[in-house]
């Protein structure tokens, strides 16, 4: 009963997801705008991992704590990414994009499967009948999540503030947090998923549910070799790649792992 319940939760928050970010294409494509492109993104996470509660049907508290640290996951990253792109004016990823329909389409159909598959230990622990108390895996999957969470806020303020002063203009951060990794934003969201994964796995029952690992790594894998670190470093090399200073900074400065070089 309860894996028929769990799978028509998880089929009406993966339709669910699918509904909301063919509906934003819908009106992104007709204004040729990316603006709210993350916004919905981050939204979708914080609307599915609600539902996915309310559907399951139980409330446990290892559900609400779950739930709550993806709403303020969810609530500070998309506010922080909306925010960002209004003061930017355009997202350089969607160059070239914005105004062809079927590529802006795509875009938005990888953007559903991006939040169902990282969002999905969540999904599962919340449609969930099974309790159990709480243990080292929970506290330990928090904690890991409250220092990404604190890593990519951190870093994300400090980069915007550095940017937001004049004398830095044309110029590249190498402090705080950027000092131990070129990327440390995205340290924090990989450690945040992995977390989230770690809490979740503690009432996980069978191989098929812990298969939801993929979550963190599809997370590490996006950011790391798609579309994340390589387009932006990419861009650092075209800005600053014959910048002596700059060239000092990626060979003292680890990619993403501080002090594994």
């Amino acid at each position: 009963m309860w894996a028929a319940v769990m799978g028509s939760a998880l089929a009406k928050c993966a339709l669910a997801d699918l509904a909301i970010q063919w509906l934003g294409w819908a009106v992104a494509s007709a204004l040729k705008t990316e603006k709210f492109y993350d916004l919905a993104g981050s939204g979708t996470f914080v609307l599915l991992a609600h539902l996915s509660r309310r559907w399951g049907g139980s409330g446990y508290r290892r559900q609400s704590i779950q739930t709550g640290l993806v709403t303020v996951w969810g609530l500070r990253l998309g506010l922080f990414l909306f925010l960002r792109i209004l003061r930017e004016g355009k997202d350089r990823r969607f160059n070239n994009v914005r105004d062809d329909p079927g590529t802006f389409f795509t875009y938005w159909t990888v953007q559903a499967v991006w939040v169902f598959v990282t969002l999905l230990p969540t999904l599962i622990l919340n449609t969930e009948r099974r309790d159990l108390p709480l243990g080292g895996r929970d506290y330990l999957g928090w904690a890991m999540w409250g220092l990404g969470f604190a890593t990519e806020a951190i870093a994300d303020q400090q980069k915007w503030d550095f940017k937001r002063d004049p004398d830095n203009n044309g110029k590249f951060i190498q402090s705080g947090l950027w000092a131990y990794s070129r990327h440390p934003n995205y340290l924090g969201e990989i450690l945040q998923w992995g977390g989230l994964f770690l809490s979740a796995s503690s009432v996980m029952r069978g191989a098929q549910q812990h298969l939801s690992v993929v979550s963190p790594l599809f997370v590490w894998f996006l950011l790391r070799y798609v579309s994340g670190i390589p387009i932006l470093e990419k861009q650092a090399l075209k800005k600053w790649g014959s910048d002596p200073a700059f060239q000092q900074y990626i060979q003292n400065t680890p990619l993403l792992w501080p002090f594994l070089g």
